[in-house]
């Protein structure tokens, strides 16, 4: 059977080492028992060791020639076969609205995306596995204080465990990729509610981030500076935050934050700007 040519724009790198492939497969079974959805299976390395495990599985693939490739290969997932743009899908219907791991080797150009989307569905989605670019993993799997701690850190730890299990030399996938990998795997935690205003807890570490060379006195003024513009346009008059920004957590930098720092910060901007 022709192999597929992988192809530089969608960011494949076709994993060769069937032994990693195996590894990376039974990341799934820390999450037993429920359905497994593997994003951009390309040629099937992983699928064919997540096709022996007892639950159902479906692949979602966005290449037509490896969906050409797959349904050749693994005729028994013909039905379970999805063409299509993961971030474009509705995940809801995905099983019927039973949760389900996520798992893949993960394009390269699309993972923090694919991240971001595995959030918004945070309630159907227990467990996240597979293999992203090993800064990528690092940056997830950071504590506060380091270097790569960052938006992805924060916003997945806030709902997730993250344990960085294995990384992945180039010399093993083709295309062999610039950069080394890494496996690693995401299980909700206990964390039901964040205690905040989730939509200004993301704008609040979204924004800082983007500044984080700068004190958070600084780095926070965009937020409260929009909120500003929102009471003004509700008829209220803004008000100066000088003393609200006198606080000592402001002469810190948002990588020295925890989540529940993160959390208490969005609290108290909500408080001071009436949000």
């Amino acid at each position: 059977m022709k192999s597929v040519k992988p192809k530089k724009f969608l960011g494949q790198h076709f994993l060769t080492d069937l032994k990693i492939a195996q590894d990376i497969a039974d990341t799934v079974d820390a999450c037993p028992g429920i359905p497994v959805l593997e994003v951009g299976p390309g040629m099937g390395v992983m699928t064919q060791f997540l096709v022996r495990k007892e639950r159902p599985l479906k692949v979602v693939e966005i290449d037509f020639e490896s969906v050409d490739y797959l349904r050749r290969n693994f005729p028994q997932l013909e039905e379970d076969i999805v063409e299509d743009d993961f971030l474009k899908m509705h995940l809801e219907h995905t099983f019927g609205g039973q949760p389900f791991v996520l798992t893949g080797n993960y394009p390269y150009n699309i993972s923090s995306q694919i991240f971001f989307k595995m959030l918004d569905y945070k309630d159907l989605i227990p467990c996240c596995t597979g293999m992203v670019q090993k800064e990528v993993a690092e940056r997830i799997a950071s504590a506060p204080g380091n270097k790569a701690y960052g938006i992805l850190s924060v916003l997945i730890q806030a709902w997730y465990s993250v344990e960085y299990l294995f990384t992945v030399h180039e010399n093993v996938f083709n295309p062999p990729p610039k950069v080394k990998s890494a496996v690693i795997r995401m299980t909700r935690n206990a964390t039901t509610a964040l205690g905040c205003d989730e939509r200004l807890f993301k704008q609040i570490v979204k924004t800082t981030f983007n500044q984080r060379r700068k004190t958070l006195r600084n780095s926070i003024r965009p937020v409260l500076a929009d909120a500003d513009n929102k009471a003004t346009q509700r008829g209220h008059t803004p008000q100066a935050h000088d003393a609200f920004l006198a606080a000592e957590i402001f002469s810190r930098r948002p990588e020295q934050l925890s989540v529940a720092e993160f959390v208490r910060l969005t609290n108290e901007v909500a408080k001071e700007t009436n949000l």
